[in-house]
């Protein structure tokens, strides 16, 4: 990765935003939209804003500004310069609580728009409502399934494709207290084997792909590309070895490996 993707809780802090015109104005209303109060660096809040975003017509003055910022300690954004930047500003679907954010590195903002609204018409309106659901039974999700790895299959389960909480379905928010209601049961210990055509993770099949991201851990020969590893969860454990062992452990284990 390029750089390392994070949500940041601006809600009733103060965010430095320097400029004017329409990119300062798109800028204070993406602050604002995230609960962020945009001030300007004279403003004695100023010293206690870590985010600052510079949006200043002039080369010379964004790079001066930019520099000014950077030395007292805050991250800044410089609208259209993205080699100035600290951050970048991703393009953002927003189903609140659920937040699906693109970055290409600032290399590509047309490219990280035309994948939003790819996005946007795959994901329900009522995905937040889903978030909400699952957050407020949170105690009784612990309670069903104590065990923090049983728990975490469970719910991997639910949401599963064509699951009782497929979020890509309709109506899953209000299925949630049926689903613990009904007690569904985790799925089976098992290990299933994925053989590679290529280091390439695009010649993975989307099936391989999406036991790639549930696996609870890789056995993987030492030849396998990073590139297919960083596919799996960054939590699932990864053991380098010639062949998985008898009992490889609890949940799904992936057995990763050359045709």
């Amino acid at each position: 990765m390029h750089s390392l993707p994070i949500f940041v809780d601006l809600r009733g802090r103060p965010v430095v935003l320097l400029g004017e015109g329409e990119a300062a104005e798109a800028k204070r209303r993406l602050i604002e939209r995230a609960g962020g109060r945009p001030i300007d660096e004279a403003e004695g809040e100023g010293r206690e804003a870590r985010l600052a975003f510079v949006a200043c017509a002039d080369d010379a003055d964004a790079e001066a500004a930019a520099a000014r910022l950077r030395a007292r300690g805050l991250i800044v954004n410089v609208a259209d310069r993205p080699a100035l930047c600290d951050f970048t500003l991703p393009a953002i679907v927003d189903r609140d609580p659920v937040l699906v954010a693109i970055g290409t590195g600032g290399r590509s903002a047309g490219l990280a728009k035309a994948l939003r609204q790819r996005i946007e018409a795959l994901l329900p309106a009522g995905l937040g409502a889903l978030a909400e659901a699952l957050f407020a039974a949170r105690a009784h999700i612990r309670t069903r399934w104590p065990d923090a790895d049983g728990r975490r299959r469970a719910i991997d389960g639910g949401l599963a494709e064509g699951g009782p909480l497929d979020p890509l379905g309709n109506g899953a928010a209000d299925a949630v207290g049926g689903w613990l209601a009904a007690g569904h049961a985790e799925a089976a210990d098992r290990i299933v084997t994925i053989r590679l055509r290529s280091a390439d993770p695009d010649d993975l099949t989307l099936g391989e792909a999406r036991l790639l991201g549930q696996a609870d851990r890789l056995y993987h020969r030492p030849d396998a590309p990073p590139a297919i590893l960083a596919r799996a969860r960054a939590d699932a454990a990864r053991h380098a070895c010639a062949a998985p062992p008898a009992a490889p452990g609890p949940g799904l284990s992936i057995d990763l490996g050359f045709a």
